[in-house]
């Protein structure tokens, strides 16, 4: 399993929160005001009290007026009604421009990995990028819709109470202010001891869904070989640490909750002696005894709340922590500021050039240490080398899936890097020896780049027919069948031949075959390449040969060793001068269980 990216360091909340604003900011005009219909609904709360307070000290306590108390109850039934019509509001004002904030970051996420390099992909697994996508967004946008609002609420009814609690009784309101300075104390050291968990939890849930995404595509491999057991023994460990990591969540939690609600009701018990003493000495009305302990039941509950809120603030700041953690990854791959373009096609392809190109991963030694290599128009070259000399790595230069340490590649003498990558990309086909198909239709993956003008028919049936990808008609739904994930539904050979019509669609200048034909039988393979061999005419072509069969297809042959050309020419001259070329075309007939050829075994 690929190791887990590196935790970011932590950024201050308000910060990070801060940050939220380059998607929110279209929502928060009802946000805000979904936020002022939940104060007002909390402030209609505190109002009753003092309603209370008039109806106690007026008709109950003087005249016993029966009108004076319908008014004060009809009064309190309008207030309760309105505080109900206000909360209805706020979650009707709120709930839409919360998910569409949601799915604009997600937008935003996925439009990001898909700029971003192939070296951020191979260092980051699915399962944190699937997590991050799914469940941290959701987790920001449940804070942003109800959280937020209710935090700044909270408080600020928390205030309005105390305020009217003191003044009501400035003794009993001391008493309530004495109990808070815990409270107080008690949600810092939560927000210290949370924040920690919270973000391990997340991480935690990243490698679970990574496991769980390796298992599902590996499924095939872990059945052929029995580890299922294996698996499961990792799935289930790392699952427990998960457990372990939200026990101690809730654990956190529970404890500041249970503080969070027992002091306060402590708090109400002094104050209960407290004030009856008081009304007893006639320095407080009854009116004002009742109005306070109402109060404090308003207030109670956003105490209550207070440790919940901060637990999802908390969650929402680690969700977005990691989120900021992938969005604020520069891309390193990038298009020029004064993009190139590459002159109008020839009839016979494209010219391309390697001059000392040089590459690394990193603190890495180079794989590639200063190739020099130049491709005709209409020319096919085929790349040969051992295992690890580089090869796919030189084909992926070209179309820049990583970009050169050193030296340059040029397309129709123009630098790759000073062109879009869009107009690069349009004009170089790539097809990989790891054939990657999508979860659509056969007409989809075939054509999926060429743009809407140029996808007929006819250039699916040719595609499929140089690819020698007929089978697909006899699919259940022809060429508009569905495949399976990654194509897993197919077999290898057909999985190849399919992306290989995907290569050829596209009809670019160069063409890159990684090996495309590795997984055909002899028979099928030499059909194939016939195919290419009169369909590549006019298009530049280099392939890359994991078996000698494969040089069938190329003009001249370039041998790659110890990061460099060493060689090239035809492959009757290689196999004459080259002793390397001569042993790597051994190697891999030994390999590929081929027959050594004769012009092998006589040049040795």
């Amino acid at each position: 399993m690929p190791p887990s990216p590196p935790t970011a360091a932590g950024r201050a909340t308000p910060r990070a929160m801060l940050r939220l604003l380059t998607w929110a900011r279209p929502a928060v005009p009802r946000v805000l005001l979904g936020g002022c219909t939940a104060l007002g609904a909390s402030m209609l709360a505190l109002a009753v009290p003092q309603v209370l307070r008039a109806i106690v000290n007026g008709p109950l306590l003087t005249d016993s007026s029966r009108r004076g108390v319908v008014l004060g109850a009809l009064l309190v039934l309008g207030l309760g009604v309105l505080e109900a019509v206000l909360v209805w509001s706020r979650r009707a004002l709120i709930l839409t421009p919360g998910t569409t904030v949601e799915r604009e970051m997600r937008t935003s996420l996925f439009r990001h990995l898909l700029d971003l390099p192939v070296a951020f992909h191979d260092r980051w697994s699915g399962g944190q990028l699937l997590s991050r996508a799914m469940s941290d967004l959701g987790t920001i946008r449940r804070w942003m819709v109800f959280g937020l609002v209710m935090l700044i609420v909270s408080a600020t009814t928390l205030v309005v109470g105390v305020v009217l609690m003191i003044a009501t009784s400035w003794q009993l309101g001391l008493v309530y202010v004495a109990g808070a300075i815990p409270m107080v104390w008690l949600s810092f050291r939560f927000r210290t001891g949370y924040r920690d968990v919270a973000r391990r939890a997340r991480d935690q849930a990243g490698d679970l869904a990574t496991t769980v995404e390796e298992s599902v595509h590996g499924i095939r491999v872990l059945k052929a070989f029995g580890r299922g057991d294996d698996a499961l023994d990792d799935f289930v460990r790392q699952a427990d640490e998960l457990r372990e990591t939200e026990i101690h969540k809730a654990r956190t939690l529970s404890r500041v909750s249970f503080a969070l609600g027992a002091i306060p009701e402590a708090v109400l018990a002094v104050s209960l002696a407290v004030g009856v003493t008081l009304t007893a000495r006639g320095e407080i009305t009854v009116g004002a005894l009742v109005a306070f302990f109402a109060t404090a039941a308003v207030v109670n509950q956003p105490v209550e709340r207070l440790g919940a809120l901060l637990a999802m603030t908390l969650d929402a700041r680690a969700a977005t922590d990691r989120y900021l953690q992938v969005i604020d990854t520069p891309s390193t791959v990038t298009d020029p500021a004064r993009p190139s373009h590459l002159p109008p096609p020839g009839p016979h392809g494209a010219r391309l050039v390697l001059d000392g190109v040089r590459f690394g991963h990193g603190d890495e030694p180079d794989v590639l240490a200063g190739v020099d290599l130049v491709v005709e128009p209409g020319e096919t070259v085929a790349l040969v080398g051992l295992t690890g000399s580089g090869k796919t790595t030189l084909l992926q230069l070209v179309p820049r899936l990583f970009d050169v340490t050193a030296g340059r590649v040029t397309v129709d003498g123009v630098d790759v890097r000073d062109l879009t990558r869009a107009e690069l990309r349009a004009a170089v086909g790539v097809a990989f020896e790891d054939p990657i198909l999508f979860s659509t239709s056969v007409r989809e993956n075939v054509l999926l780049g060429v743009d809407a003008a140029g996808a007929t028919d006819d250039r699916l049936t040719r595609a499929l027919d140089v690819a020698r990808a007929e089978f697909v008609h006899d699919l259940p739904d022809g060429v508009e069948t569905v495949i399976g994930e990654e194509g897993l539904s197919l077999s290898g050979g057909q999985r190849q031949r399919v992306s290989l019509a995907r290569a050829i669609a596209v009809r670019p200048r160069v063409l890159l075959l990684d090996d495309p034909l590795s997984a055909l039988d002899v028979t099928t393979e030499a059909e194939v390449t016939q195919r290419l061999r009169a369909e590549l005419t006019g298009t530049t072509t280099v392939v890359v040969a994991h078996r000698p069969s494969t040089v069938a297809l190329a003009d001249r042959v370039a041998v790659l060793e110890d990061g460099r050309i060493t060689g090239v020419g035809t492959h009757r001259d290689l196999l004459a001068h080259h002793p390397h070329y001569r042993f790597v075309l051994t190697a891999l007939a030994a390999t590929e269980h081929e027959p050594v050829d004769d012009e092998v075994e006589a040049a040795r």
